[in-house]
């Protein structure tokens, strides 16, 4: 069955196989981080499949979202879960997300990147410093509404135009500005993202930026091990998954400065009788 689905999308086993590790990798860092796993997704699907970044940003929505529905369930299983602080982040995200894939046809890639790189080390810095609350709960009053809003809108933006679920700038602002615990900003993140990715998705689908099917494979993919990756957030002790956190950030760091100093690669030619080319994959863009 595995061989016909591979002949029916022209994937190559090597490519399924890419595809598989992308998403397995995505969803454990989804689940530990509340992140969606795009700055794992988007370089793979650019760098190793060769395909054209802004189909792999759109490709990277499409996984973002079976990896996030996933982890919203799994924290809500092993602890307290602040849905309103989810969803009020959420109604600035969705709204960011459309001019975040709109921004995409218009606005230089790498004047984002920088931005976002910049704005990445500041985190990394404040989560080495910072002491984090695992009892820290959200305070609920007009100033801190509109700021969540704010913060959603932002993140949305990031969704639609970098490929990114926003989680990277949910959790640290939530835990550093707002004093909430690492697993209430990273099931909050979590909860937000899904409506916002969705909508960025919807944007991209309607531009013909997104690859279907291996958007399937690997979201899936990430569906198995966001439970694990979950888990570990919760029995790690505070400090450590601060520090761990802050890693991750100098990853995304990394990966993004990459991004931002390379060019994209061109896409490669047709499928050679070696099976060496990439670009098959294109055709999911307009499925």
């Amino acid at each position: 069955m595995l061989g016909v689905v591979i002949k029916e999308q022209r994937l190559t086993t090597t490519r399924v196989a890419a595809l598989i590790g992308l998403g397995l990798v995505a969803g454990l860092f989804s689940g530990l981080f509340g992140v969606g796993g795009g700055m794992i997704i988007v370089p793979g699907l650019v760098v190793v499949l060769r395909v054209e970044h802004k189909l792999a940003v759109g490709t990277s929505l499409m996984a973002i979202v079976p990896a996030c529905a996933v982890g919203i369930v799994s924290y809500a299983l092993q602890g307290p879960v602040d849905w309103i602080a989810g969803l009020v982040v959420a109604i600035g995200s969705v709204v960011g997300a459309q001019f975040g894939a709109k921004l995409l046809t218009i606005l230089p890639r790498r004047a984002a990147q920088w931005v976002f790189v910049v704005f990445v080390v500041a985190m990394i810095v404040e989560l080495l410093i910072v002491v984090p609350n695992r009892g820290g709960t959200m305070t609920w009053d007009v100033l801190n509404t509109i700021c969540l809003i704010a913060l959603g809108l932002v993140a949305g933006v990031l969704s639609g135009l970098l490929g990114i679920g926003g989680g990277a700038v949910v959790v640290p602002i939530m835990m550093l500005g707002f004093g909430v615990s690492d697993l209430i900003a990273k099931s909050a993140s979590l909860i937000m993202m899904l409506p916002a990715v969705l909508s960025g998705l919807i944007g991209n689908l309607r531009a013909h930026r997104v690859l279907v099917k291996a958007g399937l494979i690997i979201g899936l993919s990430a569906v198995v091990t966001g439970p694990v990756g979950s888990w570990f957030a919760h029995v790690l002790p505070p400090n450590v998954a601060n520090w761990c956190f802050a890693a991750y950030l100098a990853f995304v760091c990394v990966m993004m400065t990459r991004e931002a100093l390379h060019r994209d690669p061109k896409p490669s030619a047709p499928d050679s009788p070696d099976g060496s080319g990439a670009p098959d994959l294109a055709e999911d863009a307009e499925a």
